[in-house]
Order: structure tokens, then sequence, then C-alpha cells
């Protein structure tokens, strides 16, 4: 028996399920390639969807990359640690570290 998945309203009105459904591997496939599509015509969001969906690591990554060029850093952050990119994840905690070092540093100057 098929467990009944935990059904809601997110704040837009959507219907947000707690349980996901399987995609099959040709319904994946299709997916993927309708968020390279998106990507490709600069629709950021909506393929972001998409790979989050299908959890498709390499949509992610490039996603992160595309917002690390765009300045925002912790929605990168967030791409790269779902998609599971180790080193990118340890690069940018390493430079999180930094700066949190630097505004201890800079603090205790002023005090």
């Amino acid at each position: 028996m098929a467990k009944t998945p935990d059904v809601g309203r997110s704040s837009e009105g959507f219907l947000k399920v707690g349980t996901p459904a399987e995609i099959g591997p040709k319904d994946r496939v299709a997916l993927v390639r309708k968020g390279n599509e998106l990507f490709n015509q600069e629709r950021y969001d909506a393929a972001k969807r998409v790979f989050l969906t299908v959890k498709y690591a390499d949509g992610l990554i490039r996603l992160g990359d595309h917002y690390m060029a765009e300045g925002q850093t912790l929605e990168a952050f967030r791409m790269f640690w779902i998609a599971g990119d180790r080193r990118r994840i340890e690069e940018m905690a390493e430079k999180m570290a930094m700066v949190v070092r630097k505004w201890l540093h800079d603090d205790r100057k002023t005090e």
C-alpha cells in the first residue's frame, strides 16, 4: 500500500506535499532536459525548481556558479550544499570563516 502524502498549503497557495512522489527514469530525463532549457533561456528560478525536484546535482552546481557571479553568495552556497559539492562547500565555508574572524578582530580593535 502506497504511503499517503501529507498535503498542506504553502504561503503562495500551491499545494505542499510532505512526501515527494517517485519520479521514473524517463520522466527524470525529460525534466532534466527541460531544466537545462530553462537555464539556457536564463529562466533561473524555473530551472531551480526543476533541478531541486529531480535532485540534479550538475544543474544545481551551475545555478550555484550563476548565483556566485551575481553576488548572491548565500544562495550559491545553498545550491552547492544541496548538490553535495564538497569542494565548493569547503572553499566557501573557509571564506565565510575568514570574514567572521575579520569581524571579530575588527570588533576587538574598537573596544
